[in-house]
């Protein structure tokens, strides 16, 4: 078994917001997934399929992971291929909602499985064009905490056994030891706010907008902050209390801006483009949101061994990330069965170790784990994480879940009106 700290530590690492070491589900009382009698029977209808997953697919290391790790399993012991398409998660929704549109309906889509979250799920869901409900029937859903609100709840709307998750993920920042001593860093929105006049030129933030969700992270953190808090902003979408408090984030990201990189005439647009000048020595900060921290950079070779990540003392928005199936998959069997593979805790012990090049934390409840080889490989990844990834205490410590859909679009457009275009 772990030892005590082990133990703790692997519990900080699944994002738990809720309450964990519920016992496991009886296997025989689970239902089936809609369309099938049994496991077995899906189990049979994958069999000798093709399981075609539409995913981002902008990280080849991930990209890589995914090959290795579920490909070849898929193949081996399900007799299952794995089609990996890259595409951006909006236009693959805009894929099935254009198939909805021409009356494609039964088996006759063309995706079946999306690596989704956030307001591209609640789109689908929203318009009744996902499969489900199926996420608490597969077997491997006994290993999940589905009494975890950051969980059951995806950007505040409920789940409903719609999607299924993949793994956990945290924003935090990453910087570079030899630089800067530990003790100097911010720890809050305040604290960053007197480090950028004191460090003019040094300090960016990714662009918020569509497909740059990182960014819109960063700024409804410091919405949080300045507004007292992020629990005020759980739930159902709050046009006054965003109106109310808008106007101070909008003035103080604009008295940002002279002494930003570059004077703020431009910013990153993703996390490679904040990497590659964090490693240039332009700016003094960048980001994650994988648990292995600054641990699958450095081995990628793209921000310098030295770099090590921590997180401010509160507003650091976490949040799980699932899959889904379309209403219209074709192959509805092998999807299930390779979100099934997904939660299966030697598969879900490789994404953490950051060598394996995907790095987010697990999407189980490690707690609900018996079995004696998956406990040490679990406790392997683990410890595997090294000095470059931050303090699991310190990220539970600041961890909020992230708030409704609505405030996404909406941030990504005033931030641009307020900022970009009027700042």
């Amino acid at each position: 078994m772990f030892a005590k700290r082990s133990l703790l530590v692997l519990l900080l690492l699944a994002l738990a917001l809720g309450v964990f070491g519920a016992a496991l589900a009886d296997d025989d009382m689970m239902d089936s997934p809609p369309g099938f009698d049994s496991w077995d029977a899906v189990l049979a209808a994958a069999d000798g399929a093709t399981v075609n997953w539409y995913m981002w697919g902008g990280s080849d290391r991930i990209n890589a992971f995914v090959d290795e790790v579920y490909g070849g399993p898929l193949a081996e012991e399900f007799n299952i291929t794995l089609n990996r398409v890259p595409a951006n998660t909006v236009d693959i929704v805009n894929q099935v909602l254009s198939e909805a549109e021409a009356g494609v309906e039964g088996d006759d889509g063309t995706v079946d499985l999306i690596w989704i979250n956030g307001e591209n799920f609640f789109t689908l869901k929203q318009a009744e064009l996902l499969y489900g409900p199926w996420a608490e029937t597969i077997p491997n859903s006994v290993y999940v905490n589905w009494d975890n609100p950051a969980l059951n709840l995806d950007f505040g709307r409920p789940v409903d056994g719609m999607e299924s998750p993949w793994s956990g993920a945290q924003f935090h920042f990453i910087y570079d030891s030899a630089r800067m001593a530990a003790e100097d860093l911010p720890r809050s929105y305040a604290e960053l706010d007197a480090w950028i006049a004191a460090n003019p030129g040094r300090f960016s933030y990714i662009a918020p907008g569509p497909g740059a969700f990182q960014g819109t992270r960063f700024v409804k953190q410091a919405l949080f902050e300045i507004s007292g808090g992020q629990a005020q902003w759980v739930g159902e979408f709050n046009q006054e209390l965003y109106d109310e408090h808008a106007p101070a984030l909008w003035d103080m990201l604009n008295s940002w801006e002279e002494n930003l990189w570059r004077g703020g005439e431009t910013y990153p647009a993703n996390i490679g483009e904040m990497h590659e000048l964090f490693a240039n020595g332009e700016i003094d900060f960048s980001i994650t949101q994988a648990i292995s921290g600054a641990g699958a950079p450095i081995a990628a070779g793209t921000i310098p061994p030295t770099s090590r990540a921590f997180a401010f003392d509160d507003n650091m928005i976490g949040d799980f990330n699932y899959v889904a199936i379309p209403y219209n998959a074709p192959n509805k069997a092998a999807a299930l069965v390779l979100a099934d593979l997904i939660l299966r805790p030697d598969r879900q012990a490789l994404q953490v170790v950051p060598e394996n090049g995907f790095g987010l934390a697990f999407g189980i409840d490690v707690s609900r784990v018996t079995d004696e080889d998956d406990i040490a490989a679990l406790e392997a990844a683990v410890n595997s994480l090294g000095e470059a990834a931050a303090d699991p205490a310190e990220l539970a410590a600041s961890l909020v879940s992230d708030i409704a859909a609505e405030y996404q679009a909406l941030i990504e457009a005033d931030w641009e009106a307020e900022v970009l275009l009027g700042g």
